[in-house]
């Protein structure tokens, strides 16, 4: 009964009033509400692709916040089947192909199976790299491809071999390639600081502290965006008391 009554009243409301609310939850860091009204917008229209590829995205963000790893787990699993029907409905779409990249790099954060974490490893760089082919100025996109080279660069030497295995080969990375698409990443959102706080761990472990304690600068003066932004901020003024 319950059920029905939700699923009437996502009806009764018009499918742009349900986004806008969304929306407006997202910059208030309402972000589990957020994600319900973006879930109602799909009970009225199922192939709604802002609201896909958002479900997606905050079910990642929603679920990475949890302890319990099998909770983690379930929201990621949420995350990848939206991500999945963004693709059905438009597997050209830049926005659902990066939504789709960020949901296989949470998968391999938490995967203890070295081949199921090396098969997230590479969707996750095809996706990305799929995004980037549709829209080169896709920021988020860019965070990710930058992300995978900076992990790649961190990887145990047993992962390594599993992604050689999986690739036929280790695929090119480098921490050159990793600060170079969190530049672009940066130039295309300015406010999004988790890829400062990326950027400038890349500059720390290339040996150019300067350049990192620049970006931690600017990157402490942010408005907060995200709920993880706060955090985000603390960790952030951490590293550059430690470099300053």
């Amino acid at each position: 009964m319950a059920m029905f009554c939700f699923y009437g009243f996502a009806l009764s409301q018009p499918i742009d009033t349900l986004l806008y609310q969304a929306q407006t939850l997202e910059y208030k860091l309402k972000e589990t509400e957020a994600l319900e009204k973006y879930k109602a917008v799909l009970v009225a229209d199922a192939v709604n692709m802002k609201a896909l590829t958002k479900a997606a995205e905050l079910s990642i963000l929603v679920g990475a916040r949890l302890p319990n790893i099998k909770d983690k787990k379930l929201y990621f699993q949420s995350a990848f089947s939206f991500a999945e029907r963004a693709l059905n409905v438009d597997a050209n779409n830049a926005e659902a192909n990066y939504v789709m990249a960020l949901v296989k790099s949470k998968l391999a954060d938490i995967e203890k199976e070295n081949k199921v974490f090396a098969e997230n490893i590479r969707a996750t760089k095809l996706f990305a790299d799929k995004a980037l082919a549709i829209n080169s100025q896709h920021a988020k996109a860019n965070f990710i491809a930058g992300n995978w080279h900076l992990e790649m660069s961190n990887l145990s030497a047993i992962k390594k071999t599993a992604v050689k295995v999986l690739f036929g080969g280790l695929p090119q990375y480098s921490l050159d390639s990793a600060i170079y698409y969190f530049e672009k990443c940066k130039n295309y959102d300015q406010y999004y600081m988790l890829n400062y706080l990326a950027l400038a761990k890349a500059y720390m472990q290339d040996n150019s502290p300067t350049k990192a304690i620049a970006i931690l600068q600017k990157l402490i003066k942010l408005p907060l965006r995200t709920a993880d932004d706060a955090t985000i901020k603390e960790e952030g003024k951490k590293l550059l008391a430690e470099l300053e």
